[in-house]
């Protein structure tokens, strides 16, 4: 199943704004990311009240990176639900919702009119895996899904048709998906979107229920007129290039960071740094970040070695958190080395300049790499790969088999 991906900021976006500015854009993102990080690390400690952030955003749907367009129901509803790697329940608004802004994307789901639409019984067993999972006065299995000081999604636990497109302009339907049916969630003055898709390794994931493999394949971010972003479920997921020992871990994929590499420089990093322990060097692949999140040791080398290079040629200043300089990418980056992660069992992932800095202003640019600690102490150890790093890759997850692949290449190509 191939369904497009729409990034916040494309063409064919709802939130599309041919007023917003290089730095509108890049100060959005950013300051969703944060949200993001917060909302990742939370779920990890279970912790919800982190004293060290100060949040005021939804941190999964209140500026999405990427929509998910599909079909819902018979009739078929159209949707565009936000993804998510990093939660693993499919939910959307439902009609009636007694806490929901007008939606702007067409009608709701309606339960009442749909013919394919069939509540889940708390008694099956399913049920104790949903978010928060109750039984109703009605004996329906009823969910709530909450997020860093975020405004919660409820409803009932349910089954119904999925609808993707097909490359050949046809459609393709799966039958009797779980996903949580929302009657009230929170009231958003932003309701371009219709729900969260998410990916995650639990149990009431959509991957769980279509074969336990997806991929998505993601281009130039920074391109708004790039059409060929795309997610892959079940069939048809292309499991080529590096692979690496994928980690399932409350509900989020994390992955063995071993080294990094600025050109043809290793960094010194205590290798210590990278030995997993408990719940402290977690380093989580996520969807929903758009830049990447480094532990102390290995940013504060990583920064290092970028300073040695740029700082006699270019002027260097602080932005926020982000090490920037006054210039252009395009421009003042030219020969500028790749920097690889290097992941067990000897996969690479390679960064080129236009994935590992961003161009904040028309004439100042930064690293899309970021200390995590400096917005908490406990993040120290806390590193969260994004999806600026993942440009130009087909990023592909087997939960059965526990691995991770990554591949080179244009997404245009996976369409021929």
């Amino acid at each position: 199943m191939v369904t497009k991906l729409i990034h916040r900021d494309s063409i064919f976006s709802p939130y599309y704004s041919s007023n917003d500015t290089v730095a509108d854009r890049t100060e959005r993102t950013m300051k969703t990311s944060l949200a993001r990080l917060a909302y990742l690390y939370g779920k990890i400690e279970r912790d919800f009240d982190i004293h060290d952030f100060w949040l005021n955003l939804h941190p999964s749907a209140s500026e999405p990176l990427f929509l998910v367009n599909f079909s819902m129901g018979q009739p078929p509803v159209p949707q565009l639900a936000i993804m998510d790697t990093g939660s693993s329940l499919l939910w959307i608004q439902c009609a009636p919702c007694k806490s929901c802004s007008r939606q702007l994307i067409g009608p709701m789901l309606d339960p009442s009119i749909s013919s394919t639409y069939e509540s889940l019984s708390c008694k099956n067993t399913i049920c104790r895996y949903a978010p928060s999972a109750e039984c109703d006065s009605t004996s329906q299995c009823v969910y709530s899904q909450t997020y860093v000081q975020g405004l919660p999604s409820a409803g009932v636990i349910a089954t119904e048709q999925l609808i993707f497109g097909s490359s050949d302009d046809g459609t393709n339907a799966v039958n009797n998906v779980l996903f949580g049916c929302s009657h009230r969630n929170g009231n958003y003055a932003d309701r371009r979107f219709t729900g969260v898709f998410g990916l995650g390794s639990g149990i009431t994931s959509v991957v769980n229920q279509m074969g336990s493999t997806f991929s998505y394949c993601i281009g130039n971010i920074a391109d708004p007129d790039y059409s060929y972003n795309q997610l892959v479920l079940s069939e048809g997921v292309s499991m080529e290039g590096y692979s690496t020992p994928l980690d399932l871990v409350d509900g989020h994929y994390q992955v063995i960071l071993e080294g990094i590499s600025v050109g043809e420089t290793r960094l010194v990093i205590d290798p210590g740094a990278f030995k997993r322990t408990g719940k402290k060097r977690r380093v989580i692949i996520d969807s929903g970040t758009a830049p990447t999140w480094l532990a102390e040791n290995e940013y504060r080398a990583l920064e290092m070695e970028v300073r040695n290079l740029l700082d006699r040629f270019l002027t260097p200043f602080m932005r926020g958190s982000f090490l920037c300089y006054k210039g252009k990418v395009s421009r003042d980056l030219v020969g500028f080395p790749a920097v690889t992660f290097h992941f067990a069992e000897g996969a690479d992932l390679v960064v080129d300049t236009e994935s590992m800095f961003y161009q904040a202003t028309p004439n100042i640019f930064c690293m899309a790499v970021r200390q995590a600690s400096v917005h908490g102490k406990d993040l120290k150890d806390f590193s969260v790969i994004g999806l600026m790093a993942q440009q130009h890759y087909n990023v592909a997850y087997d939960l059965n088999k526990h691995k991770l692949f990554f591949q080179r290449i244009d997404c245009e190509l996976l369409d021929e």
